[in-house]
């Protein structure tokens, strides 16, 4: 009788290590889920889609205390699922679409009047979104992460043309957002008035899936 207690607590006592040893997030829940935090999984071929967070403005400046270069008030990103597996791990993301409203766009260059177009190139980036809500943009293989900025001068329009090889971001749950600061830009062809290397800022928000908010958990 008393060897069957000791094997029985001792049983109990192995349960109980082993369901502490479990994370808390390890119940279930994808790493990207709509509504809340621990809600609905995002399904694999959702589309994902978040404008600048408002008040805020996407900027390229010559450097990262500076603010001499681009600003933009109207932005968006557009985002495809395309892995979401159980939390804690890292979902993968097709970005599809990377737009910059002209309009909205200024600078400050000296010598420059105005913003033609913004464009993203080589589309689609892999994208991967880890629990810890670290965010990491990458090229197709073989490519590079490359934006093409087009201003107008006093002697004409002039194409800026910057790459970089990767972008890491940061989501935050508090407001659904993602934020990129100061990612270094380096200029691969355009005129002097180009700045050599350009530091992107921006904050977008919120991410939806179908109008409903996104977490990371």
């Amino acid at each position: 009788m008393r060897t069957r207690s000791l094997l029985a607590l001792a049983g109990t006592v192995t349960a109980l290590t082993v369901a502490v040893a479990v994370p808390a997030s390890a119940d279930g829940n994808a790493v990207l889920t709509t509504g809340s935090a621990g809600g609905t999984a995002a399904a694999v071929g959702d589309t994902l889609t978040a404008p600048l967070a408002g008040g805020t403005t996407a900027t390229l400046y010559s450097s990262a205390t500076g603010t001499s270069g681009v600003t933009c008030t109207s932005s968006q990103f557009t985002a495809t699922v395309t892995g979401n597996p159980t939390a804690p791990g890292t979902a993968t993301e097709s970005v599809t679409g990377h737009t910059f409203d002209s309009s909205s766009c200024t600078s400050n260059v000296t010598g420059v009047l105005g913003v033609s177009s913004i464009t993203v190139d080589n589309l689609p980036y892999s994208a991967t979104v880890a629990s810890d809500g670290t965010l990491t943009v990458s090229p197709g293989t073989g490519s590079t992460i490359q934006t093409t900025v087009k201003l107008r001068t006093l002697l004409g329009t002039i194409t800026c043309v910057y790459q970089a090889p990767s972008l890491t971001g940061k989501a935050d749950n508090s407001d659904s957002s993602i934020a990129f600061t100061n990612q270094q830009f380096t200029k691969s062809s355009g005129s002097s008035l180009c700045f050599a290397n350009g530091y992107f800022t921006a904050k977008y928000a919120p991410v939806t899936d179908a109008g409903a908010r996104v977490y990371v958990n």
